[in-house]
């Protein structure tokens, strides 16, 4: 339900299509989401986003989806976000910058295939990294 409004009150762009789940979902309202002239941190665009996604603080606290989209945004690969030094840098922001790349060149285009390559088939377990960086990129957010 959340997601068909937030939906209308962005003029009726849907997307909930174009993610695999509410992760996602988050990280796109945290680039769309209006400001009124305050200048807020990624990280605390995602925390706002995930406060209004999960009722509960064990979703709001996933640092793996958090993580890869403040990597993204640190790059400079997200649209209207300057690139900066957010946080301390780690492997989640690694594999989403790397799975940028590989959507850029056309080789890897979903959540498994992203996965498998970014983490050379190691046996990590996904933790929705590949979902933010696949609601960015399917809503034209990644620059």
């Amino acid at each position: 339900m959340l997601s068909g409004l937030y939906a209308k009150q962005q003029g009726g762009r849907g997307y909930t299509s174009q993610m695999a789940n509410r992760y996602g979902e988050a990280a796109l309202m945290a680039v769309r989401m209006e400001l009124y002239g305050k200048a807020l941190t990624p990280g605390e665009r995602w925390q706002d986003a995930v406060q209004k996604l999960y009722p509960t603080p064990a979703g709001q606290k996933k640092n793996a989806p958090r993580a890869a989209f403040i990597g993204l945004c640190e790059a400079g690969l997200v649209k209207g976000i300057a690139g900066g030094d957010y946080a301390a840098g780690n492997r989640n922001k690694d594999y989403a910058v790397a799975a940028v790349a590989l959507l850029r060149a056309g080789t890897h285009k979903t959540v498994t295939q992203l996965w498998s390559a970014v983490t050379d088939g190691d046996g990590t377990e996904h933790a929705c990294q590949m979902d933010v960086v696949l609601a960015l990129w399917k809503n034209g957010l990644i620059v």
